[in-house]
């Protein structure tokens, strides 16, 4: 049986062998020939094809291209080896003088594959071009849209480019083969007739791959815009319809030191009404950022760091962002947000965030909407300020929340711009054991009108909040409630004390007031006609309930006949303090609770000087009757 299976192989190998020689002679003279036409045509093409006929195809294919006319002053430079490949120099781009003499730019130098055996028949045809130091100059229109050239194949293209069952399609003599685009530190102005303004890109170095007009696209582009680098990686499936400023499937990512962002899905550079896919954003250094722009937002130095992460989907007249997650330095939420666009009505930014813990100023920071002062365009040269052009209408909630000092807790607020108005209000919080709502608003032209305050605590527990704030002197340590209302004429941001103006109303139940003792303030009132607060600091006074009112203006507030009544003697206030300096104007009186016990507790009036919280106390003498006398 195995000589049987050996007589098999052997009679299947045979006739491979004997034809396999045979084989291996036919390839390697078909070789050898196809390598001496190439060498012959290598070494003949210098003398088969001349460099005017290859420079006046490439001038042809750019003007066909862009539609302008190219013109090229500088010699051009014919290489065959390893591949046929033409380099010019010092070429102007422009439309025709009869249309305009408009320049689109210029090259300092163009080189590009070309096809021999093309250049043999008489035709031209290009691949692989490289551009070093070009200078472009684009427009984009009022609607948004690249005006990419004047009438060439790219533009025809552009504007004959349909969408069908799902793809691009585009018409078979609209079409044509690209190649590969690199390009070596150009400069790119991009003037924008809708904003008026005018961007500058320069060392632009860009690789793009675009096999062919109606095929995917992929550009990775670096340049330096206002001293920072970034790099752009675009590609698309539907690059037509995008530069047509329709709906197209793209993948977008920007990359610098100051931003990263990343979108992939379906968008369109000229509208967002079909707007559809998931962004991420990182800005790693949020002042830095405004600096680069050139923009400044009062107090954002607060705000170190933002990121946000999104599906996005067009809703109605606007975005919708869902399964948001929004950072704000080591605050994160999640939620729901919606931007709203209206013909001829501001845009409107309106959802939900839910935090878990947050810091309220970075916060209210982020949505300042304010250009610094000094910086911001006067209001009489009809320039709109982002209170004019935005309103915001955000519910906030955080299960715990942070302001400067102050501590809150299960936070429900809101931010509000509207009408050249903006208001936040807290409607519900625990604060201190207690409850507290807060509610501020910055009025007309963009918070120059000035803003108010208002803050209602109640039940809070001050001597925690006193030990909190690390605050120095005889205050009064109770459960109490507060009620304060301020006002400021001018520019948040610019208000100092001395332009306050308001009102506070404080009360409490029982308490205490370390550092003042009744019975030592009596002694040293009898032997001296003045001592230090310190003197008569080596007790408590206790209080069964604390009344104070007080005006501000000026820099200073007016206390209103402030009642501490304890239980044995009351202790009165009112008169003038300077918080600037923290000078006291102050008289008082102690006097007993109980008028049946005036006799062995007369009344002492005194007067308060000096500054705290070691202020100087004067007795002043009665003349006469005393008041319970009369």
């Amino acid at each position: 049986m195995s000589t049987s299976r050996h007589r098999r192989w052997r009679r299947k190998i045979g006739p491979v062998s004997r034809w396999l020689p045979a084989f291996a002679r036919l390839s390697t003279v078909f070789l050898l020939i196809a390598l001496a036409l190439f060498v012959a045509l290598r070494v003949a093409a210098p003398y088969l094809i001349s460099t005017g006929f290859v420079r006046s195809g490439i001038e042809d294919a750019l003007s066909k291209w862009t539609g302008y006319h190219a013109e090229i002053k500088g010699s051009p430079v014919l290489e065959f080896w390893p591949t046929p490949r033409i380099t010019l120099n010092q070429i102007t781009i422009r439309q025709p003088r009869e249309s305009g003499d408009k320049l689109l730019g210029s090259i300092e130098s163009l080189s590009a594959d070309f096809s021999l055996i093309d250049a043999l028949r008489g035709r031209t045809s290009f691949h692989e071009f490289h551009l070093v130091r070009p200078n472009l100059a684009l427009t984009r229109d009022e609607k948004g849209l690249i005006d990419w050239s004047y009438a060439g194949l790219l533009a025809r293209a552009i504007s004959g480019v349909r969408y069908e069952n799902g793809a691009e399609m585009l018409d078979p003599d609209l079409d044509a083969e690209i190649g590969a685009v690199t390009v070596e530190d150009g400069t790119l102005v991009v003037t924008d007739i809708k904003t008026a303004k005018t961007y500058h890109f320069d060392s632009v170095t860009a690789d793009i791959a675009w096999p062919r007009l109606s095929g995917a696209i992929s550009a990775v582009v670096i340049a330096r815009i206002n001293g920072e680098d970034l790099k752009v990686d675009f590609a698309s499936r539907q690059p037509l319809l995008a530069f047509a400023g329709r709906n197209a499937e793209t993948r977008t990512s920007l990359t610098s030191n100051l931003l990263t962002a990343h979108f992939q899905g379906i968008a369109s550079i000229a509208s967002l009404s079909a707007f559809s896919g998931n962004a991420t954003v990182t800005i790693p250094d949020v002042p830095a950022l405004l600096t680069w722009s050139g923009k400044s937002v009062p107090g954002i130095a607060t705000l170190k760091s933002a990121s946000l992460e999104s599906d996005i989907m067009s809703s109605g007249n606007g975005l919708r962002f869902n399964n948001l997650s929004l950072s704000l330095n080591e605050a994160s939420a999640t939620g729901v947000m919606d931007l709203f666009t209206q013909p001829g009505k501001r845009p409107k930014i309106g959802g939900t965030l839910a935090f878990d813990q947050m810091n309220l100023k970075p916060f209210l920071d982020a949505f300042a909407l304010r250009l610094a002062a000094g910086e911001a365009e006067d209001i009489s040269t009809g320039m709109s300020g982002p209170l004019q052009v935005l309103d915001v209408d955000v519910r906030l909630s955080a299960r715990r929340a942070q302001m400067g000092l102050f501590e809150l807790s299960d936070v429900g607020a809101s931010m509000i711009v509207a009408g050249g108005e903006a208001k936040f209000d807290i409607g519900d919080s625990q604060f201190e054991g207690g409850e507290m709502t807060a509610h501020l608003e910055a009025t007309q032209r963009d918070f120059d009108g000035g803003g108010k305050l208002q803050l209602s605590i109640r039940n809070a527990d001050f001597a925690a909040l006193a030990e909190r704030l690390q605050l120095k002197g005889p205050l009064p340590l109770a459960t109490g409630s507060l009620d304060l209302d301020l006002q400021s004429p001018k520019a948040i941001w610019t208000t100092g004390l001395a332009d306050v103006t308001g009102r506070l109303h404080f009360w409490t139940g029982e308490g205490t007031i370390p550092g003042i003792d009744a019975a030592a303030l009596r002694t040293q009132a009898a032997e001296k006609p003045f001592f230090p607060l310190s003197a008569a600091a080596g007790g408590v006074f206790a209080f069964n309930q604390l009344n104070l009112q007080a005006d501000f203006a000026n820099g200073s507030a007016e206390m209103h006949d402030a009642r501490i009544a304890g239980a044995t003697q009351t202790l009165t206030l009112s008169g003038v303090i300077t918080y600037q300096s923290n000078g006291l104007a102050l008289s008082g009186s102690l006097d007993a609770t109980d008028p049946a016990k005036a006799a062995e507790l007369p009344l002492l009036p005194f007067f308060i000087g000096g500054s705290w919280p070691n202020p100087v106390i004067s007795p002043v003498p009665l003349f006469g009757n005393t008041p319970q006398a009369q």
